[in-house]
């Protein structure tokens, strides 16, 4: 990551050792340690929310697309449809079968019928 040698560590380890004495060298590495170690994970956690929107971008991408590709197959397929559908021809009708009105059907509108009602006007003029 930064590329240091043992020579480099070396005298780090020792200005350190000079400047902190033996007493506070290993609270400062410890100190260090975990300075360090909260920055990874930062980092990590930087990384892995931009890696999941970019996931999320791309899925959304995709489904734009293939959403397009549908609709334009969609459309394609509608127009050939129309093309290869003829164009409705009137047929022409069999000759109508002459019904012969049956006997219960035919009812003479002169005779009143049982069921009807005598009509209430006809009779107070």
């Amino acid at each position: 990551m930064f590329d240091i040698g043992f020579s480099e560590l070396l005298v780090v380890s020792v200005v350190g050792l000079i400047i902190l004495g033996p007493e506070r060298l290993p609270m400062a590495a410890k100190t260090a340690g975990l300075w360090i170690r909260k920055i990874r994970r930062s980092i990590q956690s930087v990384q892995r929310e931009i890696n999941s929107q970019l996931d999320q971008e791309e899925m959304q991408r995709s489904i734009k697309e293939t959403n397009e590709r549908i609709m334009r197959e969609s459309a394609n397929f509608e127009q050939e449809m129309q093309a290869k559908k003829p164009s409705p021809k009137p047929q022409a009708d069999p000759e109508p079968k002459a019904e012969t009105p049956s006997q219960d059907s035919q009812v003479d509108a002169t005779q009143p019928t049982a069921n009807k009602a005598p009509d209430d006007t006809q009779s107070r003029a």
